[in-house]
């Protein structure tokens, strides 16, 4: 009886220390006692540290492994983007600086910092085409499927089905792979020339609103987010040119790429945008832009009072001029 509960209680001991969790201990090089890291997941705090004598750790519980977060100050001077997975890491930034920190205990991580590590003289172009070669190389890792998922409005439908093909069941029942999958599914690659696609969506004061139902002579399917610094930009611009050509027959119907409900109100306000507001709040992942093929933002679609796609990431003057001859 001794020797079972003594066996009982080894096998119990080696059951629990086989259970690998997630820590990350960091050096840093000149940071004051008392400055704050922060640990983000998708815009999304989920930890934060002090550090002390130029050291500091994250015992996070992370709700995936592999995860990507990103690392940073509360002023954005120092950041880094990292993998992390549910071992002990180490993160030592005193012989380099922090965005190029020396990282262990994460394979994923160091897959993805030996990919882009010597591409800052490369175009964008280039880096994509070293992305791809690397999605073709390594099938089964995340870093793969994260990849291809941020990258698929810019390769089109035809490229990306056939890298998601390539990838393992693994990545594609992942999170990434579902996004791809929904990609696919959706996204029309619509061009000028081509009828738009309709969709609905909730606006900002809770009614859902379709496409469809907007009555113009001519409307700009606008795509932004509060968030987006060219957008804001760019607003006073649209402003204008909605006041000018309201009367003539003009409409917005602005999607948001926001994930924050109350940002999203706030900068509809901020701007004075007196026009059609519609977000379904999901980001990246809005339906409406897997549809249209957004790849970055802002973009938008001039559309004709026939339905007809007739112009496409117009601004400025150019698409005052637009609007002046389609409106006549």
């Amino acid at each position: 009886m001794y020797k079972l509960l003594l066996l009982f209680l080894l096998i119990s001991s080696c059951n629990e220390t086989s259970v690998t969790k997630f820590s990350l201990k960091g050096k840093t090089n000149k940071f004051k006692d008392g400055t704050t890291l922060y640990l983000s997941n998708n815009n999304t705090l989920i930890d934060s540290t002090k550090v002390k004598n130029n050291s500091f750790e994250f015992h996070t519980v992370l709700p995936t492994s592999p995860l990507d977060v990103f690392l940073r100050t509360k002023n954005y001077s120092h950041y880094r983007y990292l993998w992390l997975e549910n071992k002990a890491m180490t993160f030592d930034a005193r012989k380099t600086n922090f965005k190029n920190a020396i990282v262990t205990g994460s394979k994923s991580e160091e897959l993805n910092f030996n990919l882009y590590k010597n591409t800052d003289s490369l175009t964008d172009n280039e880096i994509l085409n070293l992305e791809i070669e690397f999605i073709k190389e390594h099938p089964s890792s995340i870093i793969s499927a994260s990849i291809l998922s941020s990258n698929s409005s810019t390769l089109g439908r035809n490229k990306v089905q056939n890298l998601y093909e390539l990838l393992s069941e693994e990545n594609k029942n992942s999170k990434y792979g579902k996004q791809i999958a929904q990609f696919v599914s959706l996204n029309k690659e619509l061009k000028i020339g081509d009828h738009f696609i309709d969709f609905e969506m909730l606006d900002n004061t809770g009614i859902p609103k379709k496409l469809s139902d907007t009555k113009a002579k001519a409307i700009l399917l606008e795509f932004w987010a509060s968030w987006c610094s060219p957008c804001r930009k760019e607003n006073p611009n649209l402003v204008n040119t909605y006041k000018k050509y309201k009367p003539k027959g003009f409409e917005i119907f602005a999607v948001s790429l926001d994930g924050n409900k109350n940002n999203w109100l706030k900068a509809i306000k901020q701007d004075h945008l007196n026009w059609i507001h519609v977000s379904d709040l999901k980001g990246s992942n809005n339906r409406a832009c897997l549809i249209y093929g957004i790849d970055e933002i802002p973009k938008n679609f001039l559309i004709d009072k026939n339905g007809i796609i007739i112009g496409k990431n117009l601004k400025g003057l150019t698409l005052k001029n637009k609007l002046k001859e389609t409106l006549k």
